[in-house]
């Protein structure tokens, strides 16, 4: 069965066999991320946040503090908040949170078009603002949360002080913020490689996964390259 009549150049009988399998797959999958995603999108509202809390910020080369609520801009009622893995007595950050927030910050100017965008980090202020500079993450609202408790009561923090990261989605209803959305797919246990919690926002491994070595089992990004 063939989906299309488009045929590359010299291609292969066997090629186009295997290649219209992989695209009725493909298809399937394709309702089935949209199937997840109307899942996602009509979940119920998430509970209260305990508290409104406070963040470090760092702005015009000062430190102010910035309340959860203050995130939420006027008409717009999303926030995605990621945790960065950059604790206080870390030299370097995570290298795959730097890489994902490379790629965030390209288009962070879009996304905040329609929704509120910040990242949040366990480490001081003055220290998470400067790599940010270095790494020339301009359009990327950087947060600390050194004072707070936010990162233990949503989990990107262990007992040992040990951190994790987590994209997470909180809303607005009748002034109220309430929790919606955790990338949780970093809890469940897979099997080898990488979770796959933020796949959907993170498109370095969707061109890795349309080659024919994939995303590599042992192949993870770095903060610099020789």
């Amino acid at each position: 069965m063939s989906l299309h009549d488009v045929r590359y150049p010299n291609e292969s009988e066997n090629y186009r066999a295997r290649r219209n399998d992989l695209l009725e797959r493909e298809v399937e999958l394709r309702g089935q991320i949209e199937c997840v995603a109307e899942m996602r999108r009509s979940l119920p509202l998430g509970g209260e946040v305990p508290r409104d809390y406070v963040f470090d910020e760092s702005v015009g080369g000062a430190t102010r503090q910035t309340n959860l609520s203050e995130l939420f801009a006027d008409g717009r009622d999303s926030l995605l908040l990621y945790s960065f893995v950059y604790g206080p007595t870390w030299e370097r950050p995570c290298p795959m949170c730097t890489a994902f927030l490379d790629s965030l910050n390209g288009n962070a100017r879009q996304i905040t078009q329609r929704v509120n965008l910040a990242i949040v980090a366990k480490g001081p202020i003055d220290m998470v603002q400067a790599f940010a500079d270095e790494r020339g993450w301009t359009n990327l609202r950087m947060l600390s949360s050194a004072t707070s408790s936010y990162n233990a009561d949503y989990f990107t923090e262990e007992p040992d002080d040990e951190q994790e990261p987590a994209l997470h989605t909180f809303v607005r209803r009748e002034g109220k913020i309430h929790h919606y959305y955790a990338s949780e797919l970093f809890f469940v246990p897979f099997e080898k490689g990488h979770p796959r919690h933020l796949d959907l926002a993170w498109p370095l491994w969707a061109l890795f996964d349309a080659t024919p070595d994939g995303r590599g089992e042992d192949w993870f990004p770095m903060i610099e390259y020789a």
